[in-house]
């Protein structure tokens, strides 16, 4: 008969492999931090996990069981594969992966506490109200990261060039199914309709080549903005939108077009202050690619992460 002690004993082991294996991805997340603040907390998360296995550890001792010697390496090894396979993902796929870990782990906390409760194994039930502490935060956490980037970010990770690549990949492959017969059907009706007509875009084409030997003379920058300026003139608005996000998301911006306004003679203080006030997700992108990409104030980066992370929060409901 099978009584709560031995249950309690197999979801305890369970519960340690999944841990080890949250141990060695919080590692290779450091990697990924954006900054230093979120290199140090995911530093300090696998630290705390380590202590959390060796609590795991020792609750089944007092059960009189043994833990799993190998169970670190299957837990190094389950992390190099997610790792390695992820790297064929998109970002969030990665870390939806990684949400599904935290919820494994949360719910099995939430059960050992009914079954430290039932055999009253009050040691255990103090343990288990630690876990789910932690794995709730982390839970949270994870689902904030998510939203970041679902707002465009800056997100507390960023994507490894792979992952850059293979969304793309992925968006370019989904395309056919994105835009249906009737998507179609309104697109070829839009460009019937607009003016000048299909023939004066064709005339247009033979300015192509000017914009062309500009942007090859000029820099990258300088090219991205003549492409911008020339096609809002020629009436190409969405086109001139894009390639304006794009220097957005590299950092090209000149600081007249910042989202705050003298930016670029605002101190150290100043400027983290104007960007606590920021409520476009779109605006806080542009100031932390402008950041990175000139002064590379950690402070200021830090300050726009924590505040699309609240942005971000409120928008799941996470208080």
């Amino acid at each position: 008969m099978t009584t709560p002690e031995t249950t309690l004993l197999v979801q305890l082991r369970a519960i340690l492999d999944l841990t080890n294996t949250e141990i060695q991805i919080a590692e290779t997340r450091v990697a990924q931090a954006r900054t230093d603040a979120v290199r140090r907390e995911l530093t300090q998360n696998a630290a705390n996990g380590r202590e959390r296995a060796e609590a795991i550890e020792n609750a089944i001792r007092d059960l009189g069981g043994f833990p799993d010697l190998i169970g670190p390496f299957f837990g190094r090894a389950a992390a190099a594969v997610k790792a390695l396979t992820e790297q064929a993902q998109p970002f969030d796929e990665a870390l939806l992966g990684d949400l599904a870990l935290e919820g494994q782990l949360l719910d099995r906390a939430r059960y050992i506490k009914a079954l430290a409760v039932a055999a009253k194994r009050s040691e255990v039930e103090s343990l288990a109200n630690r876990l789910i502490t932690a794995h709730s935060a982390t839970v949270d956490w994870i689902t904030t990261v998510l939203a970041e980037d679902a707002l465009g970010g800056p997100a507390a990770l960023r994507r490894t060039p792979m992952q850059v690549v293979t969304g793309l990949a992925v968006r370019m492959a989904n395309w056919p199914l994105i835009y249906s017969a009737r998507g179609v059907d309104r697109a070829l009706n839009t460009l019937r309709d607009t003016r000048p007509t299909v023939d004066d875009l064709i005339n247009r084409g033979a300015r192509v080549g000017e914009v062309a030997v500009k942007a090859a003379a000029a820099s990258r920058d300088a090219a991205l903005e003549t492409a911008e300026r020339v096609t809002r003139r020629e009436g190409a608005n969405g086109a001139a939108d894009a390639l304006h996000s794009m220097r957005s998301a590299t950092g090209v911006l000149e600081p007249e077009e910042l989202p705050i306004a003298g930016y670029d003679d605002l101190n150290l203080n100043e400027a983290v202050a104007a960007v606590k006030d920021l409520a476009d997700p779109a605006d806080i992108r542009a100031i932390i690619a402008y950041e990175e990409a000139h002064k590379a104030r950690q402070k200021v980066v830090s300050a726009a992460q924590t505040r699309v992370a609240a942005i971000a929060q409120e928008i799941v409901g996470i208080d």
